[in-house]
């Protein structure tokens, strides 16, 4: 599934970072890119857009402001270089949130949310993901992914036949996977459901590997078991 998108700043070099950022994302479409918000307005019309990346301090109307006016309009990721625009935007429910200047791992973050979004908004459930490895973006299939291990700033994603490793931690990883098919088990340990082969309290066994349950997560033994016999 692709992201159809636009970008709407008053600044040509911050348009100039998103269609750098954009043209890197495999998924994403980027279809235009305006300086003046009002003249968006007839492209929305007359195009169906997903997405649109925004920025807030614009003259004559701020971002906040034409998002007001878009209702069920495309998603909203809002891009700034004033943090105390951030309540404002998450409170009109935007995608996401980025603070300039941004890296392409963060753009690359704030997509995947819209792209989860996009399919949460027409029931379907996404066949993959983009993970960033090194400078490399690296298509991976969700049913490929057995078990995810978190070690400090780092996640391993265990694929059916190989590891992939990213610059990423739990809250980020559990935001780009689909909540009904991967569970958090553990403080380190993130598990696709239709892998797992054996359930104890403490313990769980995907592809025959033992995962231990935390403490605190004892509940997900009983969730998994509920989308297991679902």
């Amino acid at each position: 599934m692709k992201l159809v998108a636009i970008a709407i700043d008053d600044e040509p070099k911050a348009l100039e970072v998103v269609q750098m950022h954009a043209a890197k994302v495999p998924f994403l479409e980027l279809q235009a890119s305006f300086i003046d918000a009002f003249e968006a307005l007839p492209f929305l019309r007359q195009h169906k857009v997903d997405l649109i990346f925004l920025d807030i301090k614009m003259p004559d109307i701020s971002g906040i402001e034409f998002a007001q006016i878009l209702k069920n309009g495309p998603l909203v990721v809002f891009t700034t270089a004033y943090s105390e625009y951030a309540v404002q935007g998450f409170d009109l429910d935007a995608v996401d949130y980025l603070l300039k200047p941004f890296s392409l791992a963060r753009f690359t973050k704030a997509c995947n949310k819209a792209l989860e979004m996009k399919n949460v908004r027409t029931n379907e459930v996404p066949e993959f993901i983009f993970l960033k490895t090194g400078y490399e973006e690296e298509k991976v299939y969700l049913k490929d992914i057995l078990y995810i291990e978190a070690a400090g700033n780092y996640m391993t994603y265990v694929l059916k036949e190989r590891k992939l490793m990213c610059r990423q931690n739990v809250p980020e990883a559990l935001q780009t996977l689909p909540e009904q098919d991967f569970v958090r088990v553990h403080r380190s340990f993130i598990v696709g459901v239709q892998h797992v082969g054996k359930i104890a309290r403490q313990q769980i066994w995907v592809n025959g590997v033992e995962i231990p349950v935390g403490a605190s997560y004892e509940d997900s033994v009983g969730l998994i078991k509920e989308r297991l016999n679902a």
